[in-house]
């Protein structure tokens, strides 16, 4: 979770870049916060390893990002990333304490562990068990859909689909009963709003961790068809996953993907509302729904950046990173990077030979990432299909009314009104 709300200061100084030393701070402005793709234009440009003030390393060009998912000496181990967060200080010093107490899971461990706790997962959350998903999606969905349609001509697709969505998903696919999905719902809420109050942050994580503990003794004398009970299962085939790594992958497996889920969903419904010309080729030809979500999740994917900590020196770009430092690698940066795709600011659904960098890369690649493009290609495939007059509502027509989230990683938006 080294990637989800990491906190940071609210946007602050004016949008000017008079001086290389302002451009990270230029990442936090109420104008970047609209539109940052100008902003890493500038620094692939002239400082593509850039140090902030705080003493963060930012990455921006595809190649540096691309050979730095895959270098062991940029580590997500979580101990050295609570001792980094801790040194920054600040806000950041009140993070630490979040990587401290979430365990040791996939996502925030290097080598060899790493891979022993990716395999264990990978057995239990296989590409079949996830394509057949596709049908109970596309109930979810239809069911959202029908629900909005009910209530009135306009909705906000962030409350009516792309919320409800992966929570209800991922709350099928590992057994959580209906009856606790409301009180799941508000501590997943919690998570995201790590930077607004880390106290109900650290308070829903503990509430959150008993639940699972208790739903994973039952499923140990009761299983079922679930990943959870799958989980369990291969615990008991091999007895390297401890009981604390059980749960911890568990916690993690849940909970990474919801909001990731949930803002692609509404990053993609908004660019193709921005781009008529596109979403008149995806209503002509909806066979292009599959290419069209990763050129979507290309062009405005809701991680903008994940985090890494220096475990070893390690020169970039004739800069030295030195052990113990933190560093930011913008994937959406390298997203746009004209160096790896033609003409980067344009969307293009059929775009040929997109290898994007959304979900990561390397050994860390995103094991959700496959059950994240499946929901948003049911979603958007779903409202294109059934919404053939779907635009945006009068107040956000013009992009001043969205409330994009206070967060440089992450692109989110508060709230999405459609018409339709």
């Amino acid at each position: 979770m080294t990637s989800t709300d990491t906190t940071l200061d609210e946007a602050r100084g004016s949008a000017g870049l008079a001086r290389p030393g302002d451009l990270a701070a230029a990442l936090r402005t109420p104008e970047a916060r609209r539109d940052p793709y100008p902003f890493y234009a500038r620094m692939r440009r002239e400082s593509p390893v850039h140090r902030s003030a705080e003493g963060i390393w930012y990455l921006t060009r595809y190649a540096d990002v691309e050979a730095a998912l895959g270098d062991l000496r940029l580590s997500n181990d979580r101990d050295r990333m609570t001792r980094a967060y801790g040194a920054v200080g600040g806000d950041l010093k009140a993070f630490s304490r979040i990587t401290d107490r979430l365990g040791r899971v996939m996502t925030n461990t290097d080598p060899p562990d790493h891979a022993r706790l990716r395999k264990l997962a990978n057995r239990a959350f296989t590409a079949r068990r996830v394509e057949a998903l596709r049908d109970g999606i596309q109930r979810i969905v239809d069911r959202l859909v029908d629900e909005a349609l009910a209530a009135g001509p306009a909705m906000d697709l962030i409350e009516a689909v792309a919320s409800p969505l992966p929570l209800s998903v991922v709350c099928e696919l590992f057994g959580i009963p209906p009856e606790d999905r409301p009180q799941v719902k508000t501590w997943f809420r919690r998570f995201g709003r790590m930077s607004e109050d880390i106290g109900k942050s650290e308070a829903a994580i503990q509430q959150y961790e008993e639940y699972l503990a208790r739903l994973v003794r039952r499923r140990r004398a009761d299983p079922g068809d679930d990943l959870i009970s799958a989980l369990v299962a291969t615990q008991a085939q091999d007895d390297r996953l401890t009981d604390s790594e059980l749960l911890s992958t568990c916690f993690v497996l849940i909970t990474a993907g919801d909001e990731t889920t949930t803002h692609l969903i509404g990053n993609s419904t908004l660019a193709l509302l921005r781009h008529p010309d596109q979403l008149a080729r995806l209503r002509a030809d909806p066979t292009l729904i599959r290419t069209a979500v990763d050129e979507l999740a290309r062009y405005d994917t809701p991680t903008q950046a994940i985090v890494r900590v220096v475990a070893q020196d390690v020169e970039i770009g004739g800069r030295t990173l030195r052990e113990g430092e933190l560093v930011y690698l913008f994937l959406a940066a390298t997203n746009r990077d004209p160096e790896r795709f033609e003409d980067p600011d344009r969307l293009d659904l059929s775009r040929p030979g997109n290898r994007h960098l959304s979900f990561g890369n390397g050994p860390h690649f995103c094991l959700g990432g496959p059950l994240a493009k499946l929901q948003a290609e049911v979603a958007v495939g779903t409202l294109v299909r059934r919404l053939p007059q779907l635009g945006l509502a009068d107040e956000a027509a013009g992009g001043a009314a969205l409330e994009w989230r206070p967060n440089p990683l992450q692109r989110r938006l508060s709230a999405l009104p459609l018409t339709y």
